[in-house]
């Protein structure tokens, strides 16, 4: 599998702002280790970035919120894709770059894991692309609605095991050693 390395929405919002991520603690390490490998393996990567409305106050372009985190800022990455939507894929031009270069796989790290990174990975597999679905360097938070509460650590476990229908998932060191 040609892969690409999709880096959604490590943004200030999930650290300095309403949404912090929690869980799994270490994601954002995860996250960079991933950037390291895939930088060293010729892997490509793409940064994708939320675009929130000033209405909403969450991903306002131009604010920290909206910015990438300095540890994925710092990195190089083949593109840096805006998006509007929580699937990467729409209205953004991401699966025509990806099919322009070859690439038939790819692999899912960033924030949040029920949302963004959920979305995309769904669409990715309805695309036909082959999907790897990184579980320790994807991250939630606790979530309470008007349907109920869950943890953070449930809500990521139960995203990981509904996402094995659609990839593999697995940890960072596993995908990083079958990179070879």
């Amino acid at each position: 599998m040609q892969r690409a390395l999709l880096i959604i929405d490590v943004q200030g919002e999930y650290f300095d702002g309403g949404l912090r991520v929690t869980h799994p603690p270490s994601s954002l390490e995860r996250i960079a280790q991933a950037m390291e490998a895939a930088e060293r393996r010729g892997v490509p990567v793409v940064a994708v970035r939320h675009n929130g409305t000033p209405e909403r106050g969450l991903f306002v372009p131009g604010t920290p919120g909206w910015q990438l985190h300095a540890e994925v800022a710092r990195r190089p990455a083949a593109l840096l894709l805006d998006k509007w939507w929580p699937d990467s894929f729409f209205d953004t031009g991401l699966e025509a770059w990806l099919r322009q270069r070859g690439i038939d796989g790819v692999t899912i790290a960033g924030y949040m894991t029920q949302h963004c990174c959920d979305s995309t990975a769904r669409r990715a597999f309805h695309l036909g692309f082959g999907v790897e679905f990184l579980s320790d360097a994807t991250g939630t938070l606790d979530l309470a609605n008007e349907a109920g509460r869950v943890t953070a650590e449930e809500l990521h476990r139960a995203v990981l095991v509904a996402q094995a229908r659609f990839g593999r998932v697995l940890s960072t060191a596993e995908w990083i050693g079958a990179l070879g």
